[in-house]
């Protein structure tokens, strides 16, 4: 069975960074597209970045272009979510996803299709 277990979470000043993983274990994680979707308190799911499988296609969310980025490591079968620039409106829970059949279309697809295995998440708390 595929499991997913986020980490990297974390308190930082507005400006800051931080940096996500997403270890996968029980499949190769370049056999799945792998998202990170974002839950703020009172508000829905969003999807907000994903990577596809063979890293086929890179999608980012408008909100995080430019200081988001995504990435895998297939040694560690890992995906990260670099977060740069972080802002107050970024505070959320952070969950990353895998599907197999899954792809990286848009932010829209991503959002709305469900998809197969997901983590715990991992709260990211970003302070003005």
């Amino acid at each position: 069975e595929v499991q997913l277990v986020e980490s990297g979470g974390g308190w930082v000043q507005a400006g800051g960074s931080l940096k996500l993983s997403c270890v996968v274990s029980g499949a190769s994680s370049d056999d799945y597209s792998i998202s990170w979707f974002r839950q703020a308190p009172g508000k829905e799911r969003e999807g907000i970045s994903c990577i596809g499988s063979g890293n086929s296609f890179i999608e980012y969310k408008d909100s995080v272009k430019g200081r988001f980025t995504i990435s895998r490591d297939n040694v560690k079968n890992t995906v990260y979510l670099q977060m740069d620039s972080l802002k107050p409106e970024d505070t959320a829970v952070y969950y990353c996803a895998a599907d197999r059949t899954l792809h990286c279309h848009t932010i829209v697809v991503i959002t709305t299709t469900p998809w197969d295995y997901w983590g715990q998440g991992t709260q990211v708390t970003v302070s003005s």
